[in-house]
């Protein structure tokens, strides 16, 4: 063992054999939100934010994982951060995770992929009919595994967050459709060509009845294109001095806002002076 250096454990016991599937599932759950952890708290060691399998030891599935980027930038951070960082990543998981492994149980920032990365850590073992998992943060000193932090949860806590993971994920969906009736929208960039349906269109738009930042503008209908289209191309008016009374949908991309969908134009109104 490499004395010092953190590890990442993940220790797997069922009885019954695990689907390759959800076997290799465990272990890029904990990948993908590692490098997303670093990425976003340690963005200087993202380009080498890579997990590695260092030893699997016989009985119950136990596998010794190292933190490539911490294992070997040590010019960046020393030793003991590197502990303390896989510390806080194993922490920050397990209460993310545990957030699903009771009734209602939500993680609020979680997003689409995070929602992925969670089901495939507990599928294998809800699956099974007496299974258990822990993730473990632990150094070795003279050859002894020392625990620093740990999330562990069975069977029946797995089929519970099954239930949770898959309600979060069918509410994501349902408020990116949901459609948001006559809101006045305006434009911070305008393009005179025409565009696809359903395409962006290369304008931004601000709705301040949903979201105070600028967002990317989609046709969902020919109707509605044309209608704007007239009013940029053909209006006396500045378009950035008129307000548009729009049906729209929001266009979601891993749990952010990134475009407004436009279905219906109900009218145009003059914006007052500044």
């Amino acid at each position: 063992m490499q004395g010092g250096a953190p590890h990442i454990i993940v220790h797997i016991d069922t009885e019954s054999p695990i689907e390759i599937g959800d076997f290799v599932g465990v272990f890029t759950s904990v990948a993908s939100q590692y490098q997303k952890f670093i990425r976003a708290n340690y963005p200087e060691l993202s380009d080498d934010a890579d997990i590695y399998v260092r030893e699997v030891r016989p009985g119950s599935i136990e596998a010794d994982l190292i933190p490539w980027a911490l294992a070997t930038l040590a010019s960046l951070v020393s030793t003991m951060e590197n502990i303390l960082i896989v510390d806080t990543f194993v922490r920050t998981y397990g209460d993310r995770l545990r957030a699903y492994l009771s009734p209602g149980g939500r993680d609020p920032q979680a997003t689409s992929g995070d929602l992925k990365d969670f089901y495939r850590q507990v599928a294998a073992i809800a699956k099974d009919r007496n299974g258990f998992v822990a993730i473990e943060s632990a150094t070795y000193e003279d050859g002894r595994k020392q625990v620093r932090a740990a999330i562990k949860f069975n069977t029946t806590e797995a089929r519970k967050a099954i239930e949770q993971i898959e309600a979060h994920q069918r509410e994501l969906e349902y408020r990116a459709n949901v459609i948001h009736e006559r809101v006045l929208m305006v434009f911070r960039q305008s393009n005179i060509k025409d565009v696809e349906v359903g395409k962006r269109s290369g304008e931004r738009v601000v709705i301040e009845a949903i979201s105070k930042k600028e967002l990317a503008l989609i046709y969902a209908s020919e109707l509605a294109e044309k209608r704007i289209k007239h009013e940029i191309r053909e209006a006396d008016d500045n378009v950035y001095k008129k307000g548009f009374i729009v049906d729209v949908s929001v266009e979601m991309h891993d749990n952010r806002p990134v475009a407004y969908r436009v279905t219906n134009i109900h009218q145009v109104v003059d914006l007052p002076d500044d």
